[in-house]
C-alpha cells in the first residue's frame, strides 16, 4: 500500500508545474532565481569581484610539460597557470550527455592523437587555444581543453571535432530520428561538429539554421583574433548572467520573466526577440516598493536554503557538510512519527530527502564527490524507490553527473561536474571566531585553558604580584560564577591580586594576560 502511495507521490511531484523567473540587478550584485510553484529551484549569483572566466576561450603559451602528471601548464594570462591534461589534448567530444555519431563522408582518415603525442604537439613555448572547463578553485588554477565548444540557444558547435549528436535527455524516439535528419541537412564547414541541446527538441529546421549561422559568426571573429594577437590572449568571454540566463533557461515552459532593472528589460527583449519574438511579453518589468526577491519570497527560501540543516514536509531533514575533498549529506528522521509505522515513516523521509537533496546540489552549485547517507532501509524494493526517485530528480540538473546504485552500507556516492567554486563559498567567508569549524571551545574550557595560562605566567614571571586577564565577557561569567574559588586559590599562590575586564573585540577563544603594572603582555 505504501509502495503505491509512493509512486503517486513520485507521479505527482513529476507533473508540469509554473515556472518563474526573477531577475534582481544591484549596483554590486546580480541575481537569478527560478521558481517552480513558487519554490526556489535554480539560483545564481554575479559579482564584479568575483570574475567567472568558466567556458572563456583563451589562445595560451605551453609553460612547462610535466610528464609525471601527464599535463602541460599554460600561460592564459590570468596570473595562474592553466592546467591541461594530455586526456584533455586530445581531440574528442567528452559530453557524456550525448549519444554521437559522424555524418556520412565525414570520417577522418587521419591517425587519431594519442596521449604520448601531446608533448611533442605542444612542446614549452608553443602556442595553444583552449577552453576553460573548471574556474580556479582555492589554490588551483583553472582547468582547459583543446576541445572547444561554443553553446548556442538550440545547438553546440564544435569546430574542432568531426562527431554530432543529439543530448540524452531527448528520449523520444520518433523525435530524434527528425533532429538527426535536421542535423544531417545543416550546412557546416569541414572538420567541425554539432550538438543539439535539450531545448531543441520540437523545434523548427529555420530555428537551427539561425542558431547555426550565429555560432559560425561567432567561431569567425575568434579565428580572426587568432590570427592577428600573439598569445597569451582572451578570444571569447562566457555572456554575463543575464545572457545566459536567456540562453539556457527561457524554455517555452517558463510562464514570466520578472526584472527589476529597466534597462536589462530592454536589453533582455532585445535578447529575446532573437529567439521568439512571442516571448517578448513574458518579460515584466518590477517596480514595487517592496524588493522583487522579498515580493517573491526568494528571500526567505535563500536564507534557509543555505543552512547546514534543511528540514524536510514530514519532520525529518539534512544535514550537509562540504569538505575539501567531497561533500557528505545525511538524512535524518528528526521530528518525524515513527511508531508503529516505522518503515513507511523512513521510506517516506527518504524519498522527501531524495528531492530535496537533487534541489540543494542545484542551488548550492555541489561539485566533485557526493556522498548521501539514508536512512536504513530494510527491503531492496524500498532502496530501489529512493534511488529511482534521486535519479528522477537529478534529470532537470544541466550539471554532468555520474551515479551509483546505493551500497551495501546503505550510501549512495555520485559526482556532479565541478565549474566553479560552490555558491556557499562565494557567499561566506570561514568564521573569524571559529576558523571555519562550526564550533567554539566552551566556556568550560577556555576557563581551564586561562587557569593553565595564569598558573603558567606565576612560574615564569614570580616578580609579578599583579595580572590582569582580558577575555569574552561569556568566559568571565563562568569564572565568576563557577570558578571563583579557583581564581581565590591562584592569587594565594602568587601572593598578589588578579583583575579581569572584557573586551567586545576579543574572539570567543582568545584572551590576553598583561603585568598590571606595566601593561606588558606576558600570554
Amino acid at each position: 500500500m505504501i509502495f503505491d502511495r509512493i509512486r503517486r507521490l513520485v507521479r505527482y511531484s513529476n507533473k508540469r508545474s509554473n515556472k518563474e523567473i526573477a531577475i534582481s540587478c544591484e549596483p554590486l550584485e546580480r541575481r537569478v532565481a527560478l521558481l517552480e510553484d513558487g519554490l526556489l529551484e535554480e539560483f545564481a549569483i554575479e559579482r564584479g569581484s568575483q570574475k567567472e572566466i568558466a567556458s572563456n576561450i583563451y589562445k595560451g603559451r605551453v609553460n612547462n610539460v610535466d610528464l609525471g602528471l601527464k599535463a602541460l601548464f599554460v600561460d592564459i594570462g590570468i596570473g595562474k597557470n592553466a592546467f591541461l591534461h594530455f586526456w584533455d589534448a586530445i581531440p574528442a567530444a567528452l559530453d557524456v550527455g550525448v549519444e554521437l555519431f559522424e555524418r556520412k563522408g565525414t570520417k577522418s582518415k587521419v591517425r587519431p592523437i594519442r596521449a604520448e603525442d601531446i608533448p611533442n604537439i605542444y612542446p614549452p613555448g608553443s602556442e595553444v587555444v583552449v577552453q576553460v572547463t573548471k574556474g580556479p578553485i582555492g589554490t588551483k588554477g583553472p582547468r582547459v581543453t583543446t576541445n572547444i565548444t561554443l553553446a548556442g540557444r538550440y545547438l553546440v558547435l564544435m569546430p574542432f571535432n568531426e562527431q554530432f549528436g543529439i543530448s540524452r535527455k531527448i528520449e523520444d524516439p520518433k523525435e530524434r530520428v527528425r533532429l538527426r535528419k535536421i542535423l544531417n541537412e545543416l550546412r557546416i564547414p569541414e572538420g567541425m561538429g554539432l550538438i543539439i541541446r535539450t531545448v531543441g527538441a520540437g523545434q523548427k529546421t529555420r530555428y537551427f539554421i539561425r542558431d547555426l549561422a550565429i555560432l559560425l559568426q561567432k567561431w569567425n571573429e575568434i579565428e580572426r583574433k587568432m590570427k592577428e594577437y600573439p598569445a597569451p590572449i582572451l578570444l571569447y568571454m562566457e555572456p554575463d548572467l543575464i545572457e545566459r540566463t536567456v540562453r539556457d533557461f527561457l524554455t517555452d515552459d517558463v510562464e514570466k520573466i520578472y526584472v527589476d532593472n529597466e534597462q536589462e528589460v530592454k536589453r533582455i527583449k532585445d535578447l529575446v526577440a532573437a529567439i521568439s519574438k512571442r516571448s517578448q511579453r513574458k518579460i515584466i518589468y518590477y517596480n514595487e516598493p517592496i524588493p522583487l526577491f522579498e515580493k517573491l519570497n526568494i528571500e526567505r527560501q535563500i536564507d534557509t536554503a543555505f543552512m547546514r540543516k534543511v528540514e524536510l514536509p514530514s519532520g525529518g531533514y539534512i544535514i550537509i557538510d562540504e569538505t575539501e575533498a567531497l561533500v557528505a549529506i545525511d538524512v535524518n528522521t528528526g521530528k518525524a512519527k515513527v511508531g508503529k509505522d516505522q518503515d513507511n515513516t523512513i521510506l517516506k523521509t527518504n524519498i522527501e530527502a531524495a528531492k530535496e537533496i537533487s534541489r540543494q546540489l542545484r542551488l548550492r552549485n555541489i561539485g566533485g564527490l557526493v556522498v548521501i547517507d539514508f536512512i536504513d532501509m530494510k527491503s531492496r524494493k524500498e532502496q530501489h524507490l529512493v534511488f529511482e526517485q534521486l535519479k528522477e530528480c537529478i534529470r532537470k540538473d544541466r550539471a554532468k553527473i555520474n551515479l551509483l546504485p546505493i551500497s551495501a552500507f546503505g550510501l549512495v556516492e555520485m559526482t556532479r561536474q565541478r565549474v566553479q567554486e560552490s555558491i556557499w563559498h562565494s557567499l561566506y567567508i570561514p568564521c573569524p571566531h571559529c576558523h571555519g569549524r562550526g564550533m567554539v571551545k566552551s566556556p568550560e574550557t577556555m576557563s581551564i585553558e586561562i587557569q593553565r595560562a595564569i598558573n603558567r605566567v606565576i612560574r615564569l614571571h614570580p616578580e609579578v604580584k599583579e595580572l590582569r586577564v582580558i577575555l569574552n565577557s561569556d568566559v568571565l561569567d563562568r569564572l565568576k560564577s563557577e570558578d571563583e574559588e579557583l581564581l581565590v586559590d591562584l592569587e594565594r599562590r602568587m601572593q598578589g591580586k588578579l583583575y579581569f575586564r572584557t573586551d567586545a573585540r576579543i574572539n570567543y577563544e582568545e584572551f590576553k594576560i598583561l603585568n598590571a603594572i606595566t601593561g606588558e603582555d606576558i600570554t
